[in-house]
């Protein structure tokens, strides 16, 4: 659930001048604090994301990248065991072994 943050418009209560409430996504925003009734805003937040920084981080959560090199040909960056580090597309054993990868 999405934690959302509410300003008071007046002066505070004992939780502060904001407060941060989690609730869901489909609930209608809060005009009253819950605690004392005063009357408060919804804050727009900045978020947190948190995206692969390189191939290794690509290949730890299971990704696999491929990088053109020639016509037909791909370099498979994030290779791992069997896999072979070049596929050629016109020879399909070299196809990356996306089923070892892909899990439930």
């Amino acid at each position: 659930m999405p934690i959302y943050e509410y300003e008071h418009l007046g002066e505070g209560c004992e939780h502060g001048k904001s407060f941060e409430l989690k609730q869901s996504i489909y609930s209608d925003k809060f005009s009253h604090c819950p605690y004392c009734g005063e009357k408060v805003k919804r804050l727009i937040s900045l978020v947190s994301i948190n995206t692969p920084k390189g191939n290794s981080d690509l290949k730890n959560l299971g990704f696999t990248k491929l990088v053109k090199r020639d016509d037909g040909i791909y370099e498979n960056v994030t290779a791992t065991g069997k896999e072979s580090r070049i596929w050629d597309a016109s020879k399909p054993e070299t196809k990356p072994d996306l089923k070892s990868k892909i899990s439930d």
